[in-house]
C-alpha cells in the first residue's frame, strides 16, 4: 500500500509540472510573436517616408523603372516595391593634372602632380605641364544614374581630349604667359558641346588653368625671366603712353595759342597796312592837286614831330660863348639831318616834276 501511494504521488506531481510548463511555453511564444510583429511594423513604417534636402534630387523607381524625380521635401513611398536614390546636385570639383582637393595649386601644398595628365605638347613641339580645375554639377539625375556606369570618368576623359586638342593649337609662350584665358574659353566651349552630344546628365560650370610651366627647372627659370621682361616692357609702354597723354594735350594747347596769336598779329598788320595804304592814297590825291602846299605841310608836320625832342640854343650872334654841343654821331642831331635831307630830296623831286 505504501508503495502504491508513493508511485501515485509522483505521477500526480509530474502531471502537475507538465501542465504548468505547457502554459509558460504558450506565454513565451505569444511574446515572441508580438516582438516580431512590432519589428516588422517598425521596419515597414521607416520605409514609408523619405526626405530630400535642398542640395539633392530623388529618383523614385518601381520594379527598375523610373516613375518620378522629386525635389526638396518629405515624400511617401511604397515599402519594398519602390526605391529612392538621392543625387547630390551641388557643384563638384575635378582636378586634372594633379591629385588633391585644392582648387588652387598655388595656395595649397597638399597636392601631387600627375605627370601623365599634366604633360602636353604645344604647336611649336615643346612640352609643357598644365594643371586644370574643372567644376561641374548634375543637370539630369536620371541620365546621371542610368546613361553611363561612371559619368565622372566619362567627363574626365572628355576634358582630357578637349584640353589636349586645344593646347596643341598654341605655342608654349602663349600657354605659359598670355594665352591662358583664350585656352580656358575654348576648352569650356568644346567640353560643353561634347557633353550635349553624349548627354550623361552632367554640365560644366567652369574650367580654369591652375598652373602652366615647363617640365624642367632650367627651362622654367628661363620662361620666368621672359615673363618678367615682358611685364617690364608692358610697364614701360604704359608709362610712355601716360607721358604722351600728358604732354600731347599741353603741346596742342601751346600750338593753338601760338596759332591764335599769329592770326591776331596777321589781322593787325593787314589792318595797319590797309590803313597806311588808304592814308597814302589820300595824301597822294591831295599832293596831285596842290604839290607845293602839300610838300610844305609835310615838311611842317615832320618838324612838329622832330622839334619837341630836339635841343635848341638861341644866340644873339654877337656874344662869344662856348656852346654845349651834343653828340654829332647819333641821337636827335643825326635824326634831324636825316629829316632835313629827306625833305630836301622831296623838294627837289617836286620841283623837277613841276618843271
Amino acid at each position: 500500500m505504501k508503495r502504491n501511494f508513493t508511485e501515485g504521488a509522483w505521477r500526480d506531481l509530474g502531471e502537475n509540472m507538465k501542465n504548468k510548463g505547457g502554459g509558460d511555453m504558450k506565454k513565451v511564444k505569444g511574446l515572441v510573436s508580438v516582438i516580431l510583429i512590432a519589428i516588422v511594423v517598425m521596419a515597414l513604417g521607416s520605409g514609408l517616408f523619405y526626405n530630400i534636402s535642398e542640395q539633392q534630387q530623388g529618383v523614385v523607381t518601381m520594379f527598375g523603372k523610373v516613375i518620378s524625380v522629386q525635389s526638396a521635401g518629405l515624400y511617401f513611398k511604397v515599402p519594398i516595391l519602390q526605391q529612392v536614390t538621392k543625387v547630390d546636385t551641388t557643384t563638384h570639383g575635378l582636378p586634372i593634372g594633379y591629385s588633391g582637393n585644392a582648387a588652387d595649386v598655388n595656395t595649397s601644398s597638399s597636392y601631387d602632380v600627375v605627370e601623365a595628365e599634366a604633360l602636353m605638347i604645344t604647336s611649336d613641339f615643346n612640352f609643357v605641364d598644365v594643371d586644370f580645375y574643372l567644376e561641374y554639377r548634375v543637370s539630369d539625375p536620371v541620365k546621371y544614374l542610368y546613361a553611363s556606369s561612371n559619368p565622372e570618368d566619362v567627363l574626365k576623359n572628355m576634358a582630357h581630349a578637349c584640353i589636349r586638342s586645344t593646347v596643341a593649337n598654341y605655342t608654349v609662350d602663349d600657354v605659359i604667359t598670355t594665352g591662358k584665358s583664350q585656352i580656358q574659353g575654348e576648352v569650356k566651349e568644346k567640353l560643353v558641346e561634347s557633353l550635349q552630344k553624349t548627354d550623361i546628365g552632367l554640365t560644366v560650370v567652369n574650367i580654369t588653368i591652375q598652373d602652366a610651366e615647363p617640365p624642367t627647372s632650367a627651362v622654367l627659370q628661363a620662361f620666368k625671366a621672359v615673363e618678367t621682361a615682358k611685364q617690364g616692357a608692358d610697364t614701360s609702354v604704359n608709362n610712355a603712353n601716360k607721358y604722351k597723354n600728358e604732354k600731347v594735350p599741353e603741346a596742342e594747347a601751346k600750338a593753338d595759342g601760338i596759332t591764335q596769336e599769329a592770326e591776331a598779329a596777321k589781322e593787325a598788320r593787314i589792318a595797319e597796312a590797309q590803313g597806311q595804304v588808304e592814308r597814302f592814297n589820300q595824301m597822294f590825291e591831295e599832293y596831285s592837286k596842290y604839290p607845293l602846299i602839300t610838300k610844305q605841310r609835310l615838311f611842317y608836320e615832320a618838324l612838329e614831330d622832330v622839334l619837341p625832342t630836339s635841343k635848341l640854343i638861341i644866340d644873339d650872334g654877337g656874344t662869344q660863348t662856348m656852346l654845349p654841343l651834343g653828340d654829332f654821331t647819333g641821337g636827335s642831331d643825326s635824326y634831324m639831318s636825316n629829316i632835313y635831307n629827306s625833305v630836301n630830296d622831296s623838294t627837289e623831286t617836286t620841283n623837277g616834276e613841276e618843271n
